[in-house]
């Protein structure tokens, strides 16, 4: 990997309790963070491939490290989600390369398949600086109950020269879902919308 990694961070979120009502088993939503440095700091860049190319490795490093922390079998994640945090000193489009769909098929690996796009965001920012990780059904966009996402943040991240990105996988869908549409017994899985 050609990424210089400065910190790894993991988290997982576990909702037991919802309104009241115990949430068994408990909904669990792992983020695995990144903080690296940006090679095209300071600088425009034309051809950004050395970023998809971090972005292609940091999709299996922390597609596998977030499917680790939930305790999972790969086929066992439900949703996936992905983000990225530029420093000042970078653009929008550093972001935009980490997250390319390169970064998507070694993810696709990690949580064992994979048929949705993987839902995505990005930003500038400085040190502590959050962002929500989109979540979505893995390999079916029109659930609704895994509409979701999780927040990402490190405290002495980014440094105007660092990206932080960072990759979300679910073991299950929101806590008592009730909106209606798509059901995960009902995933064909075919085309990524059904």
């Amino acid at each position: 990997m050609n990424a210089k990694i400065r910190k790894l961070v993991v988290q997982v979120d576990e909702t037991r309790v919802e309104m009241g009502r115990s949430i068994d088993p408990p909904t669990r939503k792992a983020v695995a963070i990144a903080v690296i440095e940006n090679p095209c700091a300071g600088r425009y860049v034309e051809q950004l491939d050395e970023l998809i190319a971090i972005g292609e490795a940091l999709g299996a490093l922390l597609g596998q490290r977030a499917v680790a922390a939930l305790g999972i079998a790969p086929g066992q994640a439900h949703s996936y989600g992905k983000a990225a945090i530029v420093g000042e000193g970078g653009e929008l489009e550093h972001a935009a390369a980490i997250l390319h769909p390169k970064l998507g098929a070694p993810l696709r690996v990690a949580v064992g398949k994979g048929a949705a796009l993987v839902p995505s965001a990005k930003k500038l920012g400085g040190l502590g600086t959050a962002i929500d990780v989109p979540l979505g059904h893995k390999d079916a966009a029109f659930v609704r109950s895994h509409f979701d996402a999780i927040e990402a943040r490190v405290a002495d991240a980014p440094r105007a020269g660092e990206i932080v990105v960072a990759v979300a996988v679910t073991d299950s869908g929101r806590p008592l879902p009730r909106i209606g549409g798509l059901q995960v017994d009902e995933i064909q899985g075919q085309d990524g919308l059904r």
